[in-house]
């Protein structure tokens, strides 16, 4: 990347390192729920809420990243464990349900905000194949893989919130020219690749090394890696609808991966219903 490049990654990270990230409205409502029911209150129902949420849940382990003691070696990225490391009444007082995405972008930026709402529901639905996947495959950390996979396309989801137009501007080249490579247009539009901003992100925030590591495509030789990649890969191409030109691929490498044939594959996903 040119140094220009890298002046615009870094002026970006820094941005987004200032603001506060906004959450989905329906997820500041149903913790308001859950708090105003304070007597049945437990951390696996605030992690249940929390975790339909990509935004708040990277901001909830920013938090502890922020604020965890020397002495504490393990990172810890399972959101149940962070609930109740930070202690549970400490981290909705800290971690803000707010501002709203919906607030956010507004009436301006309709459009983006559909493109973010599907970018959220797809992570959803690659952490439900990843944890699935690390079931079947004897997996004892299945939850890591979970929320590697709910966090992989972060910087995307960001990019919707704080910079819609010219998010929307890349979705238009897509579309008008498909034989472009995603990453040659992001670098054109925004000066630096949507990976590069993830990574630089993932760095200044201190995010634990283990997410790192298991959202970095580069290393989808490793069964841990690949399931992620793997599980992001059939989300956004399922996104398209079942008949997508990709979708048979993606049976075959997953069931590479999971010992299966590529009709069992769909069996399993329910791709063949």
């Amino acid at each position: 990347m040119a140094a220009e490049d890298n002046k615009k990654l870094n002026q970006c990270v820094a941005y987004l390192t200032k603001v506060e990230i906004p959450v989905l409205k329906q997820t500041a409502r149903k913790l308001s729920t859950l708090i105003e029911n304070v007597d049945h209150l437990d951390a696996r129902c605030l992690a249940h809420v929390i975790k339909s949420d990509p935004l708040m849940v990277v901001k909830l382990i920013r938090y502890l990243q922020q604020h965890r003691a020397r002495q504490q070696a393990h990172q810890i990225m399972e959101v149940e464990q962070v609930l109740i490391m930070l202690g549970m009444d400490n981290a909705l007082k800290n971690v803000s349900a707010k501002p709203y995405i919906e607030d956010l972008l507004g009436s301006d930026h309709r459009e983006a905000l559909v493109y973010l709402l599907k970018a959220t529901h797809r992570a959803k639905v690659a952490s439900a194949y990843a944890f699935d996947w690390a079931v079947r495959l004897h997996d004892l950390r299945y939850e890591e893989v979970r929320i590697a996979a709910l966090l992989h396309d972060l910087a995307e989801m960001l990019m919707w919130c704080f910079a819609p137009k010219a998010m929307l501007q890349i979705k238009l080249i897509q579309t008008q020219n498909k034989t472009i490579r995603s990453q040659h247009i992001q670098e054109k539009v925004l000066g630096f690749p949507l990976y590069a901003l993830q990574h630089a992100l993932a760095a200044q925030w201190k995010l634990p090394e283990l997410l790192i590591a298991l959202m970095d495509d580069n290393h989808s030789d490793q069964q841990r890696v690949r399931n992620v990649f793997l599980a992001v890969n059939l989300a956004r191409h399922a996104a398209n609808g079942w008949d997508d030109a990709a979708l048979p691929d993606d049976y075959e490498q997953i069931g590479q991966l999971l010992h299966l044939k590529p009709e069992e594959v769909m069996t399993i996903i329910g791709a063949d219903k």
